[in-house]
């Protein structure tokens, strides 16, 4: 028997002028209920912050976007600990200054078991038999006049610090989530006493939000409450946290059919990965990635793979390849649509530099794909001509997110260097954590290679320790080429990384106007866009002054 649920939520502004409360419910398909459960969150923005109820809602929505998208072989607690994690740290990076402050209860219910993630001052209960069990804690200060004062919330601290609790679940009970606004003034006593009364969780849920407004809370008031009217089987998912991944698939032969796909050949194969082309049942082509024989008991491999794999669901669209949902999966591998196309890499190489329109185009559309990526919090840290796949129906993709990083949600070791290396940035190294600087300084080689055939500062290869300076005008093997456009290519492979545009679409603006940009600005001096031209040519002319003034001595 599947896990069968029934909830309700309510929530009042109360003599407040906005709601900074939250709430979210997510009941998914019966095959991601099954993987990854059903997901109940409450949270109550602080009102002393910049925007609390941006903070509670954003929260709230990252929390319900990402989860289902988390490989299926992390935890509950793992999952949801990343996912904050990563959520912290965008509540304090754009609160323009000041901070973005929410608390958060997070409940998780699969199969026979819950997950709890909670940090800050709403409470969680549970209601069974007649008994009102609270199974979060107050995160305040303990201290007279400070017991709404929070020690511990999303946005408060670099360092998140989350309470997690994991158990079984038992038949007929309710789990109770409430904000602030609602427990401080009834009360534990009043809060079982109504949810003894009203047995509907429809209208013990508004009778717990109206109760408190009555009893005169001057704040927002919420109420979620989840009752288990049936337990289901223990998941597949419960297994494999224990397994820590799944098997390598076996090796794959021509004809073979495996688990669903009938292979058709390998594809490419490397130290890292192995790749397959596969048809479904209705003959439609995909990929079939995997690893090689050689990292079958690697851990850290399988969950990079996985890592992948979610990354790519997360930035689901145009730009970016389509991922297969693979519910009936036993094996380690992921499944991604395969287009027909050319590489902008393959493109070069057939018809030499672009024409300059059909590279506006292009860098218009990479600039918006990278820019979706940095929207959610993702580096790509492996962007070159290579990986850009123009498609026969005219879309650019991003491809291999093999390297592929996100705070918060990616391995804590990361690789030095990764990538290409002429295409890495200068800072990179020297060590430096990724940034999406550093995927834009990789962008701006692209296209500076794609529109010249030639490298800003030089092909490195990987042996080298390469020194970088002042990098070559896009101008110089491109005569053709607006002073702006160049400008622009400098600006993205500037050394200094903050010399660089700070965001895509920054860059993308400077595309979209060019044309009325060039108009207003002053072009640079010829000294400072062509020195050794100059040079020579300063040269050249002393040398023939001197010339000339010496025949004149002579004849005279």
């Amino acid at each position: 028997m599947s896990l069968q649920l029934s909830f309700a939520e309510a929530s009042a502004i109360g003599p407040r002028e906005e709601n900074q409360d939250a709430l979210r419910l997510v009941t998914p398909t019966p095959a991601l209920a099954a993987s990854k459960g059903y997901l109940f969150a409450i949270a109550d923005g602080v009102s002393q912050c910049a925007d609390g109820g941006l903070a509670a809602r954003s929260t709230l929505q990252a929390l319900a976007q990402d989860y289902y998208a988390t490989p299926e072989t992390w935890a509950v607690a793992q999952a949801l600990d990343r996912l904050l994690l990563a959520q912290n740290r965008w509540l304090q990076a754009n609160g323009g200054g000041q901070p973005l402050l929410t608390t958060v209860s997070a409940l998780v219910v699969r199969g026979r078991r819950f997950t709890l993630a909670h940090v800050g001052d709403c409470r969680v209960y549970r209601w069974h038999a007649g008994k009102l069990q609270r199974i979060s804690e107050d995160h305040v200060w303990d201290q007279p006049g400070m017991q709404h004062v929070l020690k511990r919330a999303m946005g408060l601290d670099q360092h998140l610090v989350l309470d997690f609790l994991d158990g079984e679940l038992r038949l007929d009970e309710s789990f109770v989530l409430l904000s602030d606004g609602v427990w401080a003034v009834l009360g534990d006593t009043a809060i079982a006493a109504i949810l003894r009364d009203q047995p509907d969780l429809h209208s013990a849920a508004q009778t717990l939000v109206s109760a408190a407004h009555l009893a005169g809370s001057q704040d927002n008031a919420s109420a979620l409450l989840v009752r288990v009217d049936a337990l289901g089987e223990t998941s597949i998912g419960d297994a494999l946290v224990h397994l820590q991944q799944w098997p390598l698939p076996p090796a794959l032969k021509s004809g073979q059919m495996f688990e669903g796909w009938q292979v058709d050949a390998i594809l490419a194969q490397s130290q890292q990965s192995l790749l397959y082309r596969v048809h479904d049942g209705q003959q439609q082509p995909w990929l079939l990635k995997t690893l090689p024989g050689r990292l079958y008991d690697d851990h850290q491999a399988g969950q990079a793979l996985l890592a992948e794999e979610w990354f790519l669901k997360r930035v689901a669209g145009r730009h970016f390849p389509e991922v297969h949902p693979a519910s009936q999966r036993q094996h380690l591998y992921y499944v991604m649509r395969e287009y027909s196309g050319s590489t902008l890499a393959a493109l070069y190489a057939d018809a030499g530099p672009l024409p300059l329109a059909h590279w506006l185009d292009l860098a218009e559309r990479l600039l918006r794909a990278v820019g979706m990526l940095h929207r959610r919090q993702i580096l790509h840290r492996d962007i070159k001509p290579e990986n850009l796949l123009l498609g026969d129906d005219g879309e650019l993709r991003l491809l291999d997110f093999g390297l592929a990083y996100c705070p918060g949600l990616s391995q804590d070791q990361v690789c030095a260097l990764p990538g290409t290396p002429t295409y890495i940035a200068p800072e990179a190294f020297g060590g430096a954590a990724p940034t999406p600087q550093q995927d834009l300084y990789s962008v701006g080689v692209t296209l500076y290679f794609l529109l010249t055939g030639h490298y800003p500062h030089g092909e490195i290869e990987a042996f080298q320790r390469p020194r970088f300076g002042v990098p070559v005008s896009a101008s110089r093997y491109r005569p053709d080429l607006p002073e702006w456009i160049a400008q622009s290519l400098e600006q993205a492979v500037a050394v200094d990384p903050a010399q660089r545009f700070e965001t895509a679409e920054q860059w993308l603006l400077v595309l979209e106007q060019g044309e009325r940009r060039s108009l207003s600005v002053r072009p640079r001096p010829l000294l400072e866009r062509e020195p050794v031209k100059v040079w020579r040519t300063v040269a050249l002319v002393m040398l023939v002054v001197n010339v000339v003034l010496l025949v004149l001595v002579f004849q005279s």
